[in-house]
């Protein structure tokens, strides 16, 4: 099957690259950030997913998003076929101090090679859409502090992880930070994890609907029924109206839902804020 390529760029606003390129590979990634949701509607929908780049690149097509391994997967496939030097790596998010540090397969991380800069003399980029309110464009491979409109992220040496990297979010964003392994892997190694974080109670995605937007000033965030924005300033607000809810995924995370799918929607999360509010 041939990659949509055109129908995926057009997707992003973007016309093909002449050729694989740092700026290019930018481009890519900010649009990608801005335009592609993170979210896990379709576990919410009753709808199981795989992670097939190709079925993911084709949700994506119809105007939706996905989680690490729907986003990097098919963003992967695309850099693929326009001739960048991708890697997929096992990742791990460590959401709270409580939760231990680790690349356990519950992430999707993707770095890509072949493009010196004064930056990254290496070639080598940290590449990842994955992460709800983390990365706006690529990261060098290289230990350091980085910004990106408010948040300030570090990459450095894992600790749990001999031969991988650490990511540190700002102490502003949704989880503490990231740990990948250094060795590349195939989307085989992320089919247990996936199948967890679909369908187990325990799951953080069963549990809380959400979705993230990234953008060069911030980040939109829902949880629930919870609206944030994260920018120089943050604003919180709480949507009651069943109106006003898919108003805000269409205008803030461009997502139209069929009427069904709202009806079907709806009270679940409405069901879902009660109890976090009694709770």
């Amino acid at each position: 099957m041939t990659f949509p390529i055109d129908g995926y760029l057009r997707r992003l606003g973007l016309t093909r690259p002449a050729e694989p390129s740092l700026p290019a590979l930018r481009a890519l990634h900010r649009a990608h950030a801005e335009r592609i949701p993170y979210e896990c509607l379709e576990i919410w929908l009753g709808r199981p997913t795989t992670i097939d780049p190709a079925e993911s690149a084709a949700r994506i097509l119809r105007g939706r998003g996905g989680y690490c391994y729907h986003l990097n997967g098919a963003f992967s496939a695309l850099l693929r076929a326009l001739g960048y030097q991708v890697s997929r790596h096992v990742g791990g998010v460590q959401g709270n101090p409580e939760r231990r540090a680790g690349a356990d397969a519950s992430h999707l991380v993707l770095t890509v090679s072949g493009l010196p800069s004064p930056e990254a003399p290496h070639g080598e980029w940290l590449v990842d859409l994955g992460m709800g309110d983390g990365l706006y464009e690529p990261l060098p491979l290289t230990p350091g502090t980085y910004d990106q409109g408010p948040f300030r992220y570090a990459l450095r040496p894992s600790g749990t992880e001999p031969g991988g990297w650490r990511f540190d979010h700002d102490p502003r964003g949704s989880f503490l930070g990231m740990d990948f392994r250094g060795e590349a892997t195939e989307m085989t190694a992320f089919e247990e994890r996936h199948h967890h974080l679909s369908t187990s109670p325990e799951s953080g995605f069963v549990r809380t609907l959400a979705l993230s937007r990234r953008d060069a000033g911030g980040a939109d965030i829902m949880r629930g029924l919870v609206l944030t924005r994260v920018g120089d300033t943050e604003s919180r607000t709480v949507i009651e109206e069943e109106r006003d809810y898919f108003a805000a995924l269409a205008d803030v995370f461009g997502i139209t839902l069929t009427a069904a799918e709202r009806d079907h929607l709806w009270p679940r999360l409405r069901a879902a804020h009660e109890r976090w509010v009694t709770g």
